[in-house]
């Protein structure tokens, strides 16, 4: 069972809620976000915003591995992937995300 925890009109669940908390300078829990991490963020993602992108199905490919690692068990992560058209896990990404569990 998952829960949702809404502070005022903020969610802490869906994939843009960390992006609505950043945007708003304010933690799930009502704290201020200091500047200087607010600051630092702001610039590391402006550096990402301005790089070149490889592609839509390689980025696709690699937000499905990194987030999927942390919900699908290897092996079944690893048939997904083949079963849509996209290259099985490798062995860099076996050990990266599946080593330590």
């Amino acid at each position: 069972m998952t829960t949702e925890i809404n502070l005022g009109e903020q969610t802490t669940t869906g994939a843009d809620a960390i992006d609505v908390a950043i945007a708003q300078g304010v933690d799930f829990d009502g704290s201020p976000i200091p500047s200087a991490k607010l600051e630092l963020y702001t610039q590391v993602m402006g550096l990402e915003a301005g790089r070149q992108r490889s592609g839509v199905s390689n980025t696709m490919r690699s937000r499905i591995v990194r987030i999927g690692a942390k919900h699908i068990p290897q092996p079944e992560l690893d048939q997904k992937l083949v079963d849509a058209g996209f290259a099985p896990l490798k062995e860099k990404e076996i050990a990266f995300f599946y080593g330590g569990k």
